[in-house]
């Protein structure tokens, strides 16, 4: 089955040799995202919630520009470098989906790239 890279400006480029998102038939794999402003390729400034919101949004630019969106998703991993953040977590995620939530996993990690304190790689499928 032929893949197809899926790409946008609307959200950070890739920092390394992978793809925002690939899509194999009607299922989409999001990369992981971290929260850098698409702009300006930098890390947004402030608390852990700008950080999740920013997540969020970069996640909903890949979807988008694969023709899906954040209701789409079926599988949804959340890394954090400190899991005391995820009640913050679950409180934000409910602004950005409703029922049925994807099924999801929290990691605890020790690092992030650019220091995040948080990323995000997710499952979606297209209506074929």
């Amino acid at each position: 089955m032929a893949r197809k890279i899926i790409s946008t400006d609307q959200a950070p480029q890739a920092i390394g040799t992978y793809s925002q998102a690939v899509q194999v038939g009607n299922t989409v794999y999001l990369s992981g995202q971290i929260p850098l402003i698409p702009e300006t390729m930098t890390m947004v400034e402030g608390n852990i919630e700008d950080e999740i919101h920013r997540v969020f949004k970069n996640l909903t630019a890949v979807a988008t520009a694969a023709g899906g969106t954040l209701d789409d998703f079926a599988k949804l991993n959340i890394f954090l470098t400190d899991l005391s953040h995820f009640p913050t977590v679950n409180e934000i995620m409910a602004q950005y989906f409703k029922q049925p939530y994807p099924a999801r996993a929290a990691i605890g990690v020790a690092q992030l790239p650019k220091d995040a304190q948080v990323e995000m790689d997710a499952v979606m499928v297209l209506e074929g």
